[in-house]
């Protein structure tokens, strides 16, 4: 490239970022939510970055700088701001399937930002469980390259970015919960409360506990929720438009008695609302922190509510586990989900936080997903991939889900979640089960499971799930490498093409998965009947790439 190209190559790209930040400026002067986490605001005169949905006065155009991650702007210097509180905004999930850098480096990411691969051993000194190393051999690539592609992509270095993640992790648990700093602190990924307030302190100049007091606790705003009285109450943002009421008809048709249930108490002037019994650790992958051994108390002299115990050996034979419920409710007007999560939950709030955001497809981006749907599926620009908060429930009820209609498998699951799940006290009437764990569904014998109305072939599927989740070979969360696991589903009896990429869709959080094989798929696509129909939709959704899951959804909205 000549001189004169090369200054020609930054004069356009000078012009390019110009012209973004006059964009990125008139979003946040109009405080659009659509916007929201797509870039965040450095204020030079205060030093503080700001979400385009924060509501203090518009700085001047001149004291501002624009940037696509927090991560870049805490690396240059700006602190979050305590009022629009970055740390709720929607992530950006950008995919690729041709630039191989840029999945590489946005597959890093994704695992950095997953509190499943936090834990609390160090890490070069930080602290968390993910060090380069080890993300490295999880890509297949040099330590060398994944700093190279990763700050080439991002502006900071996987170090940074990762602190960050914690940090603002760290930030929402000392402003919306009274756990104590130590425990924030591990749940957050810290292998100690010296190296987690000497972060703090280096990065946002504040006190952890002088943040709590500035930001308030739960106590304040958050108090009138369902449930508030026990356990915590966060704001969870997401970008607008979002058909919450899809969500909830789709989520309702498959929930499960004891376990899920869906109040559509809008009529009354209230929100709708999902309650829901949970076991973290059924995906697997999961640490017990703080976890109970040899089963859990029931109500104790705080009032608080926990598992009721089965025996000497714990729940479904788990030495440690970790359980509870929680609450989910819309809050439209101001493009949030308040999330309450019981006392049992919030020593894992992170993670809880992140299996509801993948649950819920709150960090959607709608805008960058219509722009490639809008010309098929004109309509539904508001609807989300439902996930799943247990992968391992989703996988079995997957199974159960071949080959019959949506209400017969709930009444299979029904029945197997009667008779394997273990109860569980809470403070709700209606949630009074957990969906089997998978260590007991992996010693299940064949009677038992026949006695339910589940035919051989299903047997043979959920008892080779469960034992490969129960041993640690497979794990069912948005943090798993999505082509080797769906390898792995396939590899077990009774394990189709179907199946897979159906867990794919909802637990790995894979957007491209594509279920070819559904009847509905092709009765919605128009090729029902067809000796070739699953190869016809598959000819349709390459202009649907990368995010044919949301072709899927849109295909089943119009049936």
């Amino acid at each position: 490239m000549t001189n004169v190209e090369s200054l020609q190559t930054a004069q356009e790209s000078k012009a390019l970022d110009a012209t973004r930040a006059d964009a990125c400026y008139l979003a946040l002067k109009a405080r659009d939510a659509r916007f929201d986490g797509r870039f965040f605001t450095g204020v030079t005169s205060t030093k503080i970055y700001c979400r385009p949905v924060c509501k203090v006065r518009a700085p001047k155009k001149e004291n501002c700088r624009f940037f696509d991650h927090a991560a870049q702007a805490e690396s240059a210097g700006f602190r979050p701001c305590l009022r629009c509180r970055p740390e709720l905004a929607p992530q950006v999930l950008h995919w690729s399937t041709q630039d191989a850098s840029a999945m590489l480096s946005q597959q890093a990411a994704r695992l950095l930002d997953d509190p499943e691969s936090w834990s609390h051993d160090e890490m070069n000194g930080q602290g968390a469980g993910v060090s380069i190393e080890k993300l490295s051999r999880r890509l297949g690539v040099s330590d060398r390259h994944v700093r190279r592609i990763f700050e080439a992509q991002f502006g900071v270095s996987p170090l940074q970015y990762l602190q960050t993640r914690r940090l603002l992790a760290a930030k929402q648990l000392l402003t919306d919960t009274d756990l104590p700093v130590t425990q924030i602190a591990l749940s957050s990924g810290f292998s100690s409360v010296r190296r987690f307030n000497a972060a703090f302190v280096g990065h946002y100049k504040l006190n952890p506990t002088a943040l709590r007091r500035a930001g308030g606790s739960r106590a304040m705003g958050l108090a009138g929720n369902v449930g508030a009285a026990q356990g915590a109450t966060v704001r969870l943002g997401y970008r607008p438009p979002y058909d919450a009421a899809a969500m909830l008809a789709f989520l309702q048709k498959r929930a499960i008695g004891g376990v899920t249930v869906i109040d559509h108490a809008a009529a009354a002037g209230r929100a709708a609302t999902i309650r829901t019994t949970l076991n973290l650790g059924n995906a697997g992958g999961v640490n017990c922190v703080n976890g109970v051994k040899g089963g859990v108390s029931n109500e104790g002299s705080d009032g608080s509510f926990g598992l009721v115990a089965e025996g000497a050996g714990g729940i479904g034979g788990i030495d440690g586990i970790r359980a509870g419920w929680l609450t989910a409710s819309f809050d439209e007007a101001n493009s949030q989900v308040l999330l309450t999560v019981s006392d049992s939950l919030l020593d894992a709030l992170p993670l809880v936080i992140r299996r509801v955001r993948h649950w819920l497809d709150l960090d959607a981006d709608p805008a960058a997903i219509h722009e490639v749907m809008h010309s098929r599926f004109p309509n539904g620009e508001g609807l989300r991939v439902p996930g799943c908060l247990d992968g391992f429930e989703l996988a079995v009820r997957a199974v159960l889900g071949q080959q019959i209609t949506v209400a017969a498998a709930c009444t299979l699951a029904q029945r197997l979640v009667d008779k394997f799940g273990a109860p569980i006290k809470t403070p709700f009437a209606d949630l009074t089960r957990l969906f089997p764990s998978a260590d007991a569904l992996a010693g299940a014998s064949g009677d038992s499971l026949g006695s339910l109305g589940i035919v051989k072939q299903r047997q043979a599927a959920i008892v080779a799930i469960a034992q490969a989740v129960a041993s640690g070979r497979i794990v069912l969360h948005a943090g798993a490498d999505v082509p080797a696991t769906m390898a792995a589903l396939k590899a077990l009896p009774g394990i189709g093409d179907w199946t897979a990429h159906y867990i794919a869709m909802r637990a790995l959080r894979w957007p491209d998965a594509f279920p070819a094989g559904d009847v509905a798929l092709h009765k919605a696509l128009g090729v029902l009947g067809s000796k070739s129909a699953a190869k016809d939709v598959e000819a349709m959704s390459e202009d649907w790439k990368p995010w044919r899951s949301y072709a899927v959804v849109r295909a089943w909205a119009t049936l």
